[in-house]
């Protein structure tokens, strides 16, 4: 079981018992009165999966914080991601609060509230052997990818353009999955591997001291979004408002940094 994400205070946070006074006015309507009822599809660590029969995660967290801004308890319903847009459309929930990526097809059916920006990492091995300071520094080095990933496509790109600059050649690594490429580093078959930028946060939160990601995060203009329903000002101006007073008291920058999401995934922070 993956626990190094829990704060020692999660317990504690997470009681949905007591119902805390409203900084923020909530929703005028809501599936259960007193209650932020959200969905979520608990298989996307480290924003939500489950502990043993415990739902945990950044996006667990970030649902209290907001409902104890709002006076509100909670209560997550863990489902299929493919049901969280029509259980929201059906008024079974009042958000969905799930690292959902927004996109145009998304759009066109609900409405979003942006909190993250997610993108790619440079990783190697921790202590850097090689020294790579980055993307724009991989010229002679081996790059581990999943094969047919969108990462893929980046360290081709980046073979390509060091061969056009006359540059140390890059060895392109295909393997299967991510924790493949990061054992491949690991075991220093690979110099470096790309990742995307929550995959290596939950890789450095199960495995500290082996690996450290290095540079800028790269092609991160993912934005990540609360999602309300189509036209339900009233939910998302609340969902916006109690977003504002997480950054205003710090508690969303301390939200992430206990994830260990880099500065660059802090959009409201930008």
């Amino acid at each position: 079981m993956i626990k190094a994400f829990a704060p020692l205070g999660f317990a504690l946070l997470c009681s949905t018992a007591v119902a805390h006074a409203a900084e923020v006015p909530p929703p005028a309507s809501l599936a259960q009165d007193g209650t932020l009822t959200y969905g979520v599809a608990a298989t996307f660590a480290p924003f939500e999966y489950k502990d043993g029969t415990k739902l945990v995660g950044l996006d667990i967290e970030l649902g209290e914080l907001l409902a104890a801004k709002m006076g509100l308890v909670t209560e997550p319903l863990n489902m299929e991601f493919q049901g969280l847009i029509p259980a929201l459309q059906g008024k079974r929930i009042d958000i969905i609060n799930s690292a959902m990526y927004m996109n145009e097809e998304r759009a066109e059916q609900v409405d979003f509230v942006p909190y993250l920006t997610v993108g790619n990492e440079v990783v190697v091995r921790a202590g850097n052997p090689t020294g790579v300071t980055g993307r724009e520094d991989v010229c002679g080095s081996r790059i581990a990818v999943t094969l047919g990933g969108i990462q893929e496509s980046y360290a081709r790109a980046d073979a390509a353009r060091c061969a056009e600059e006359g540059r140390d050649e890059v060895t392109v690594i295909t393997l299967p999955t991510a924790q493949d490429s990061a054992l491949s580093v690991r075991s220093g078959r690979a110099d470096v591997f790309y990742n995307s930028t929550p995959g290596t946060a939950k890789l450095m939160a199960e495995l500290p001291g082996v690996f450290e990601r290095v540079g800028e995060s790269f092609e991160a203009n993912t934005r990540v979004g609360i999602a309300v329903r189509k036209g339900e000002t009233d939910t998302a101006t609340a969902i916006q408002a109690a977003l504002d007073a997480l950054v205003a008291d710090g508690s969303y920058a301390a939200l992430l940094d206990r994830y260990m999401l880099p500065d660059s995934a802090a959009l409201l922070l930008k």
